[in-house]
């Protein structure tokens, strides 16, 4: 008895030591708290970086670490450090060779110069994208955090894919659903107009579009209305499925003709409404509103104010193709976005899917 007793001791003893022996000499710390910061305060310093890209027209100047860049995404680890092609080497004979181990120092000298130059600071220009997007873009490969926002939206989601950022891209489409409200639909499709020609843009924009016919009056009635270009003004006003009253729409229409006007003081008020009264069913306005707001403006030419009368006192006295001349029939489909290039590729616009004469003679001026 003693003896198993005893030896049951020593195997006890014997486990305990070999558990104390499994035990890790080493212990993992980590604080990513200051990370963050410490990483965009190197991206704030000019001094600290070693690339300036100079984006958009303005030529903004944005600061990075090239090394940053090329670690957290491919496309820059190929635009800033580009690939050499490998040549064979060639056959040589003895007095090359002798040349060659006589010029070894001047070779040396001259591959530290290259090799000096290699960490030189990098200048690029950016066409692609605005100022306010791309240093959202570096700001988030050099700390993996930006914040986003309904007005750049757009440009960052189409520069996370273009430059393979896929966490991201992933995370705006995430927020796109819950940034669509009253108050952002019209900075959604004014950004739009930078990015349309980009994949993830039209299925956005047809969200919006879709949003805004679900809330027409709302949207009609902003301020921020008046800030979209005159071809997205028509775009909303031509969608079938609106859900606006007719008389809110020339409101609308007539709110922007004045805000136009007022940065282009040699354009008519009538010349500049004009463009948008084919999207406008006058005789759905009633009698009396169409007598005391809107003829009295002589802005709507009087056959269409008196076509619209005789319509409500008697269907069957007014022919329907005179109470909107010129007004393009779509039967069957709405206004939806298409990519509407120049023969030189270089122009692309949210556009009506049919055939507007003179869609965009008049487009909205910059300043707007």
């Amino acid at each position: 008895m003693p003896e198993a007793s005893g030896s049951g001791r020593g195997f006890a003893l014997g486990a305990a030591a070999d558990m104390l022996m499994k035990e890790p000499d080493y212990s993992i710390f980590e604080n990513k708290s200051g990370l963050a910061e410490d990483m965009k305060f190197l991206a704030s310093m000019p001094e600290l970086c070693d690339v300036t890209f100079l984006v958009g027209e303005t030529k903004e100047p944005v600061c990075a670490v090239k090394a940053v860049l090329a670690a957290r995404s491919r496309v820059f680890h190929q635009m800033l450090y580009p690939e050499k092609k490998k040549e064979p080497p060639p056959k040589e004979n003895k007095i090359r060779l002798i040349l060659k181990r006589s010029s070894e120092p001047l070779l040396n000298q001259q591959n530290a110069a290259l090799q000096a130059q290699s960490y030189q600071h990098h200048t690029l220009t950016i066409k692609e994208f605005e100022p306010d997007v791309f240093r959202q873009l570096i700001e988030y490969i050099h700390t993996g955090c930006v914040t986003l926002q309904p007005r750049t939206l757009l440009g960052v989601m189409n520069a996370a894919d273009y430059y393979g950022l896929d966490n991201l891209r992933q995370a705006c489409s995430g927020f796109e659903e819950s940034c669509i409200t009253v108050d952002t639909v019209c900075a959604l499709l004014a950004s739009a107009e930078g990015y349309i020609q980009y994949k993830g843009t039209k299925s956005l924009v047809q969200k919006v579009l879709e949003f805004v016919d679900a809330n027409g009056n709302e949207v009609l009635n902003l301020g921020s209305f008046t800030l979209l270009p005159q071809h997205v003004v028509r775009l909303i006003l031509g969608r079938g499925e609106l859900q606006a009253d007719e008389f809110t729409k020339f409101q609308a229409a007539l709110m922007w003709s004045k805000k136009y006007c007022d940065s282009n003081q040699n354009v008519q008020l009538k010349d500049v409404i004009h463009n948008f009264l084919e999207y406008i069913q006058f005789h759905k306005i009633p009698a009396n509103v169409l007598m005391r707001d809107v003829h009295p403006l002589r802005l709507v030419p009087d056959t269409i104010v008196m076509n619209a009368l005789a319509y409500q006192a008697d269907p069957t006295s007014v022919d329907p193709g005179k109470l909107s001349p010129h007004r393009v029939i779509r039967q069957g489909r709405s206004m939806s976005v298409q990519s509407s290039l120049d023969p030189y590729g270089s122009n692309t616009s949210l556009s009506s899917s049919g055939s507007d004469a003179g869609f965009d003679q008049k487009q909205h001026s910059g300043s707007n």
